[in-house]
């Protein structure tokens, strides 16, 4: 990851409306009649049903689906006692994360109150409001008495996630890990150096897993916990061991397991080197491990490690678990999480790293082949199936234990609620660019005049998704960057018109003069374009001086792609190119096409079109469900766009019957499964949800996506690039900076692609 400064991290925060979250209205607003029913008279109505039945809160309020990040600010990430209120970036960033992964709204609420038993009452007090609490953040031992006690006093799921959700995820891991072994938690030694609240609650999950107590040490500042400590409080006592050991070096002799909740540096090589055969180690100090993953692997080739970070295989990260635990409890209507929802959390997440990765995943990581073993031990945090494994596994515990007061029965119907509840997020781009981050390409970046391009370019290199490459000449853009406050460190400038790239230019023009000689390109001809930015830049990517090509912030799309399919070509196979907008909507994740390239596109053109979607939607892990769009339905209009479209649907089907699509058919029946069903029983799209939009032609598709960003209905990723040779994007004029480093990530997974295409390992990308 890219280095973040102090600026960087107060601009984050500040910048346009302060601070990460907001609450924004769920219903209509616009009329008189609006406002009587959300306020006076018309709320009365539904204040009276939960007056008569508290429960009835759950139909008609927000606490269903509202949980509370509550937090006195006494143990602060790796801050400590910083207080409430300077503890609340990181509640607000919880609530973040809520919301991102499973779709669960927050209120972040920071109590100025260290005394237990005020800020008990304090959190009683106000807990009508949430379906929920996640405790945050609270130092031990208070917070062992704090979550014990509103458990038992409350009525609504309640988790202090410092101390559960490390329990829950590294037992994932740890059950993994011993099945890989072929060991049994019920006869392993443990160590567990550490005796705050996560490495308690971490050895009393192992223990209901069926680790013993006998064959577990527990390690605080002063060493092994034994029985022979008068120091001991309540919450060590129980742990204590009769054994004959004082230090770490001693307890980890001949163990199984070694579990670090601690400080860094503590566990060395030696130590490691005297650990049973096929030794777990699970460093998880942050942001620095007990060990150095280096140190842990050359100490032992026979050892499972796992660490904290990002950046070393087995990261075991709680956002693979809270989300979807208060999910699942939500759903349900949970009165508690308890312990038999936390261990289905357990193996609902240490199943799923045994199921085949999807492509889209193995993206974000490298493109490296997850599978179950040493190196993956647990799913990745990107990974979208937490969502649809672990909140249903934590519901049906939740049912089965006798602690929901709502029972699911379609289970299926629920898993598509838990798809549809993620309409509006972003992990498809963030996905996007941690594959970026592993493998980052060389981009060029044309328009290296325009402050929004070479702003992007900034940012991009330092997000690390690219190396990029600025065409232009070097004093004017320095000028810019100088006016702008750009730092253009460690970037590359490449001025195509100097003399010193006479060689390049020549050569250039020449492979380009040989492509098309038959064409009535000559190699003087092809010198003369080699002064312009759009085929000396895409010149770079074809003979491999650079990996992927940006451009179009001002140059004419017309001009870019006659570039491109002079020097780039199209696919075999293909006759067309194509491109298509990814947009973010409060009703899901939809794909738009095309709208950049084709002005009127005749039948073969948007068979082309629908073909590249198809292929590219299920690239991005999704099943394409599509509609061909017009102004009728289903041959009701014989002239025109309409029979256009009705003969290419026809095409469709006859040459490509496992394809879900369908149409003509106007937008509404696409995305209004019930009135398409009713009206029309017929549809190959009969029961499913459309997800891809094909439009008749450039109007319509381009305007449709453009009223949607205007409306501040969707966010948007592209336009992506369908059908060229190599990895060539251009950009609607005026793209802003986001949109081209969102872009960038796009062309850098598409080199990436590109280059797994020779070593013949996946497919392309479209």
């Amino acid at each position: 990851m890219a280095k973040l400064t102090r600026e960087d991290a107060l601009l984050y925060h500040s910048e346009g409306k302060p601070g990460k979250i907001e609450v924004v209205p769920t219903k209509p607003y616009s009329s008189q009649r609006d406002l009587s029913l959300a306020y006076s008279p018309g709320v009365a109505e539904p204040c009276l049903e939960i007056e008569k039945d508290p429960n009835a809160a759950y139909e008609y309020t927000s606490k269903g689906n509202l949980v509370a990040v509550i937090s006195n600010g006494t143990a602060v990430l790796g801050l400590g006692d910083i207080g409430a209120l300077a503890g609340k970036p990181v509640m607000e960033g919880k609530g973040l994360l809520f919301k991102i992964f499973a779709g669960i709204d927050v209120f972040d609420i920071e109590i100025n109150e260290k005394d237990p038993e005020k800020f008990i009452q304090t959190v009683k007090a106000i807990s009508p409001t949430f379906g929920g609490i996640n405790l945050e953040d609270i130092k031990a031992p208070e917070c062992f008495e704090i979550e014990e006690r509103l458990k038992a006093e409350l009525d609504i799921p309640i988790m202090h996630d410092d101390q559960h959700g490390t329990a829950i995820i590294s037992a994932a891991g740890l059950v993994n890990a011993l099945e890989l072994n072929g060991k049994k938690i019920e006869n392993v030694k443990i160590v567990v150096n550490g005796a705050g609240a996560a490495a308690n609650s971490c050895t009393l999950l192992y223990m209901a897993l069926g680790a013993r107590l006998e064959n577990i040490v527990m390690l605080d500042s002063k060493g092994v916990i034994s029985t022979k400590r008068t120091d001991l409080n309540d919450r060590k006592k129980p742990f204590a061991t009769s054994r004959e050991i004082t230090t770490l070096a001693e307890a980890v002799k001949d163990a199984d397991v070694f579990v670090g909740l601690s400080v860094a540096g503590v566990l060395t090589k030696e130590m490691v080197q005297t650990m049973a055969k096929d030794p777990i180690v699970f460093a998880l100090a942050n942001p620095n491990p007990e060990i150095s993953y280096d140190d842990a692997m050359t100490a032992r080739p026979d050892i499972i490690f796992a660490t904290g970070r990002s950046d070393h295989p087995n990261q075991i990260n709680n956002v693979i678990g809270f989300p979807y635990i208060f999910r699942g409890a939500l759903d349900v209507r949970a009165t508690t999480i308890n312990e038999e929802m936390k261990v289905a959390a357990v193996k609902a997440i240490a199943e799923l790293t045994k199921k085949p990765v999807p492509d889209v995943v193995n993206a974000a990581y490298s493109l490296r082949r997850l599978s179950f073993g040493r190196d993956y031990i647990i799913p990745k945090p990107l990974d979208p199936r937490l969502l649809t494994e672990v909140s249903p596994a934590v519901a049906k515990a939740a049912m089965k234990s006798g602690v929901a007061r709502k029972n699911i029965t379609d289970w299926d119907a629920y898993e598509l609620t838990l798809m549809e509840r993620m309409g509006n997020d972003n992990k498809l781009l963030r996905r996007f660019y941690e594959t970026a981050r592993q493998n980052p390409k060389r981009v060029v970046f044309s328009e290296s005049n325009h402050v929004n391009m070479l702003k992007a370019a900034e940012m991009a290199y330092a997000e690390g998704i690219c190396f990029p490459v600025l065409l232009g000449n070097e004093e004017k853009i320095g000028n810019i960057a100088k006016e702008n406050d750009i730092d253009l460190t460690g970037i590359e400038i490449v001025n195509l018109r100097h003399d010193r790239e006479e060689n390049r230019r020549a050569l250039y023009a020449k492979k380009l003069s040989e492509k098309r000689s038959r064409e009535g390109i000559t190699y003087d001809e092809a010198y003369e374009k080699m002064y312009e930015r759009n085929y000396f830049g895409m010149m770079m990517v074809e003979v491999g001086d650079a990996d992927a090509f940006i451009t179009g912030v001002y140059t004419k799309y017309a001009d870019a792609v006659q570039a491109a399919k002079d020097i780039i070509g199209i696919r075999p196979g293909l006759n067309h190119i194509g491109a298509m907008h990814i947009m973010n909507t409060k009703k899901g994740t939809f794909f738009l096409a095309d709208t950049l390239f084709n002005r009127h596109p005749s039948t073969e053109t948007l068979i082309d079109i629908a073909r590249l979607t198809h292929n590219t939607v299920k690239f991005f892990a999704h099943d394409p469900v599509m509609a061909m769009l017009s102004y009728s339905n289903f041959g009701s209009d014989k002239e025109g766009s309409p029979a256009s479209v009705h003969e290419v649907v026809k095409t469709l089907h006859e040459r490509y019957p496992d394809m879900v699509v369908d149409g003509e058919m106007q937008v509404n029946f696409a995305l209004n499964k019930e009135l398409r069903d009713e009206k029309f029983p017929f549809s190959k799209l009969h029961g499913k949800n459309v997800n891809t939009l094909v439009f008749p032609n450039l109007s319509s598709a381009n305007t449709a996506c453009k009223l949607l960003l205007e409306m501040g209905a969707s966010e948007s990723i592209g336009p992506i690039q369908m059908g060229l040779n190599k990895p060539i994007h251009i950009m609607d004029v005026e793209s802003s900076v986001r949109d081209i480093v969102n872009m960038t990530a796009i062309a850098v997974l598409d080199a990436i692609v590109e280059q797994q295409i020779k070593e013949k390992n996946i497919e392309r990308i479209s």
